[in-house]
């Protein structure tokens, strides 16, 4: 692509090369000039329209102060993309600006105050969360992301921003009051849609190593490239990750998998070593092995399109969870079989057990979150055999029971785990899973099993043969539940209690007790 501003021209090409998991980036070396003319065709303010950057303006000036809207706010306005929250700097007070235009924007607005930052924020009537905190200049220590902050200046404020693109600033003040200070060029990076530290991208990382998750993030987000030292940057500071804590890392990710292209950022972890050091899991899926000229799919290719198909289905982030860990069983079960060929036999079961294991390590949720990831990879490959074997009601009414509430987001991950290079395979596959889904829908109707539990449960056991619990029980439960799956009896109480008896009795059980 070619890009011409007047005097000024340069070429950028990018490259998604999947089957070698890289994901490369062109761009010759040429200078970053100020983009002035299309300053002119923004209209900056428009952007400080809503009511309350008035009132910010208004009360700056009152305490003889200056202020800016900052960063992503001043981004997003930009590409057009909708923003909940902007952030304010001010030289001065910025706990008490926020308080002065909380109390201009009426009754019912609070300011919530953090004093250990020396920020607050608050929420407008109309939803926008403002954020106020006075320009400061940072210094960091070698075994910690958090800063010594010292009062700054709005140079010294931008030169501590991530991204160049992140440190656009608009001017809130009476005399200069919409005009835009871009000291990087940021509106250049963005029209070439690139991600450039400000100063030293070494010492950015170096200095808080968060920022490398947040450039991958920002690529995923915004579909950008990585500039090429800032990228080699990175690589060089991988280790530096271990400083920052798991729950700040997997924040970022989560963002990631919210984006409309999550592969993009992946991508970008994987050929920078990121996500070898933070999800092994995922990134040990690389590569096709070939014996005897039989070979498999790489899984981690098919998995990135596994995760970019599912984000067109649903915004549900444990659901694109569930499609990012839903073959990481695969390299541990990975056989051999002469003459058949590979086999990864049982990968939903060791995967499902995986889980747990990185959602310790990365602090994700150990509640009803992590047990239905786990779910929806123990069962990923149930409704896809349904397809390829004889659709018998028994096998419908056993996955319906087994999915229970999470049987449409089962059938969800599913429909995204469908991929070839033979579209016709796909169609057919995709036409014959449609069938399933049919079948799937006629069982539940006519049977009523989501979230099924069975007519006996276990105290009326019990009770009618005078049993404290045991293994007995259990026995009686399970013959109970699979006859009733099996389509032996209906899932009918009188019926259920007539097995039941009979059970107990060949168990050698006497009846204490009739209902």
């Amino acid at each position: 692509m070619t890009f011409n501003y007047g005097v000024v021209s340069f070429k950028t090409k990018r490259y998604y090369w999947f089957n070698d998991y890289l994901l490369n980036l062109y761009s010759p070396n040429f200078t970053h000039k100020a983009l002035s003319y299309l300053c002119n065709m923004i209209d900056f303010g428009g952007l400080l329209e809503n009511r309350v950057f008035s009132i910010i303006s208004q009360e700056t000036e009152a305490m003889d102060a200056q202020s800016w809207v900052i960063g992503g706010f001043v981004r997003d306005f930009i590409l057009r993309r909708p923003s909940k929250d902007a952030d304010i700097v001010i030289l001065g007070d910025g706990i008490t600006l926020a308080k002065r235009v909380a109390e201009r924007l009426g009754k019912g607005v609070k300011v919530t105050v953090f004093k250990t930052f020396g920020t607050a924020m608050l929420q407008t009537p109309d939803g926008l969360e403002v954020e106020f905190v006075g320009a400061r200049k940072e210094s960091y220590h070698l075994d910690s992301r958090k800063p010594d902050v010292a009062p700054g200046t709005l140079e010294d404020d931008q030169n501590r921003r991530d991204f160049t693109v992140n440190a656009l600033a608009l001017s809130l003040n009476k005399q200069d009051f919409g005009t835009l200070s871009d000291p990087f060029d940021g509106l250049g990076d963005m029209e070439i849609r690139i991600l450039r530290t400000p100063l030293d991208p070494d010492i950015t990382f170096s200095d808080d190593p968060l920022r490398m998750m947040r450039a991958v993030r920002f690529a995923a987000q915004l579909d950008y490239s990585i500039h090429p030292e800032t990228f080699d940057a990175i690589k060089r500071n991988i280790h530096r990750i271990d400083i920052v804590s798991k729950e700040r890392i997997a924040e970022e990710f989560n963002k990631l998998l919210m984006s409309p292209r999550p592969s993009i950022g992946i991508l970008w972890m994987e050929r920078s070593g990121l996500l070898e050091k933070i999800l092994p899991e995922v990134s040990g899926l690389k590569g096709a092995q070939y014996i005897d000229g039989k070979g498999h799919k790489d899984n981690f290719i098919h998995t990135m399109e596994v995760v970019d198909k599912i984000v067109t289905m649903t915004d549900n982030l444990w659901l694109r969870w569930a499609a990012l860990l839903h073959d990481i069983g695969k390299p541990a079960t990975k056989r051999f079989q002469s003459p058949g060929g590979w086999t990864f036999h049982g990968h939903e079961v060791v995967g499902s057990r995986m889980v747990t294991q990185l959602f310790k390590r990365m602090k994700l949720p150990l509640n009803e979150k992590l047990k239905y990831v786990e779910k929806l990879v123990l069962l990923h490959l149930r409704p896809i055999a349904l397809v390829e074997d004889k659709i018998t009601d028994s096998a419908l009414r056993r996955l319906i029971v087994d999915a229970g509430e999470d049987l449409d987001d089962l059938l969800t991950l599913c429909s995204a785990d469908i991929t070839s290079k033979n579209e016709a395979k796909v169609k057919r596959y995709q036409a014959n899973f449609e069938m399933v889904k049919i079948k799937l829908s006629e069982v539940e109707e006519k049977d009523h099993l989501r979230n099924w539990q069975p007519p006996i449960d276990g105290e009326l056991i019990m009770s009618t043969f005078g049993l404290a619990p045991c293994k007995e029980v259990g026995i009686i439960k399970n013959v109970i539940r699979e006859a009733i799956l099996d389509c032996q009896i209906d899932n009918d109480y009188n019926q259920a209690y007539d097995l039941m008896l009979k059970e107990g009795e060949r168990l050698g059980l006497t009846v204490v007790k009739n209902v």
